[in-house]
């Protein structure tokens, strides 16, 4: 693999949102060549718990865990110290939570890391969905000054975000869901973008799922996908 084909791969995240783990496996098994990292979603994780993050580790993937953690901060806390030992590189967390959740579940992951021996997950903070065209212009800036705050290392944001966002937090990591081919259906994500759109405005990781996991024929989008961000 050239030194760009290693670049793209490394910047593509499967969304395996499926609720079987055999499924699940045997589709990312066949997109090694294009993805470096699979994202576990509420879905798969609801069905099959820790051991998906295992399969896909032995499987050598990077593992996005994708579970919007939200709640008070005690129970967010205690719950990444439980996932930050599993070996994923990336769990999300809601930033409408507030900086003292954020915190708790950054420090929480840390403190799972440590005990097990593992890499710490980067904690993104989630800010808008792409699903959600009706925020406010204020929540974005406010949702990326509480991830700052809060310590997280990257956020998740419409590649739309992104010049704002980087204008903000130009350090942090970010994550961009809702990549869409050009004419692609966009299903529920409203603000979509293309691979090279997301990438021009500086995304660190594409996050894609129905375009490649429901096309006809997976591997050729797959492929389509991966040779136009090269």
């Amino acid at each position: 693999m050239s030194g760009a084909e290693d670049r793209a791969r490394s910047r593509l995240a499967l969304a395996l949102d499926v609720d079987d783990l055999v499924v699940a496996s045997r589709l990312a098994r066949s997109m090694t060549p294009y993805f470096s990292t699979v994202k576990v979603g509420l879905e798969l994780f609801s069905a099959t718990g820790p051991e998906s993050v295992a399969v896909f580790l032995n499987q050598g993937f990077k593992v996005f865990l994708d579970l919007k953690l939200h709640d008070i901060p005690t129970t967010v806390g205690k719950s990444a110290k439980v996932l930050g030992g599993l070996g994923a590189s990336y769990l999300t967390l809601h930033a409408f939570g507030g900086v003292d959740m954020l915190r708790a579940g950054v420090e929480g992951l840390a403190e799972g890391a440590a005990e097990t021996g593992a890499a710490v997950p980067k904690a993104l903070a989630v800010t808008i969905l792409t699903s959600d065209d009706e925020a406010p212009g204020h929540v974005l800036p406010k949702r990326l000054e509480l991830a700052m705050a809060g310590g997280c290392q990257g956020y998740v944001c419409a590649a739309v975000d992104l010049p704002i966002a980087k204008g903000i937090a130009p350090k942090l990591f970010a994550a961009v869901p809702g990549i869409r081919p050009k004419g692609a259906d966009r299903h529920d994500q409203r603000r979509s973008s293309t691979p090279e759109e997301a990438i021009a405005n500086g995304a660190d990781l594409l996050v894609v799922g129905r375009p490649v996991t429901l096309a006809s024929d997976p591997i050729k989008a797959a492929e389509a996908l991966f040779t136009s961000i090269l």
